[in-house]
């Protein structure tokens, strides 16, 4: 079965890479919410987050690559996004880091947002949370 990221990690698709190291592979997302939207993918195929055996390292280059979109695009901030299967285009583990600046039209979350009917409610959920972890 062939993974669209794991081609472009081998160069055997083009893309416009920023950044490459043991550990991940960085490269502009070829339709992008704003110009300079990178996706930080994993050099190993993972699918989700949970498959990713060590996240310490992986997560530091999402770090520094969202200091980078900052830095380097003159940006007032960034949003770092990842899906896990649902909504997850390539069924590659990927981190979007876009950047931000006021004003420039995205507003808040992209899906809609909702409300606990009570605070014995928020508290049945956290336990459902905590008895998984």
């Amino acid at each position: 079965m062939s993974c669209l990221f794991c081609e472009i990690v081998a160069g055997e698709r083009e893309a416009c890479v920023v950044h490459a190291d043991e550990v991940s592979f960085s490269f502009l997302d070829t339709r992008p919410v704003f110009k300079g939207h990178v996706l930080v993918v994993p050099r190993e195929h993972v699918e989700t987050l949970t498959d990713l055996p060590e996240v310490g390292p992986f997560f530091e280059r999402v770090q520094a690559m969202a200091r980078a979109v900052e830095e380097g695009l003159q940006a007032g901030g960034t949003f770092v996004a990842m899906n896990n299967r649902i909504s997850q285009s390539v069924p590659h583990l990927h981190v979007h880091v876009v950047p931000r600046n006021k004003k420039d039209g995205l507003r808040g979350f992209f899906w809609p947002r909702t409300k606990y009917a009570s605070a014995e409610e928020a508290e049945t959920y956290a336990a459902a949370v905590r008895k998984a972890r």
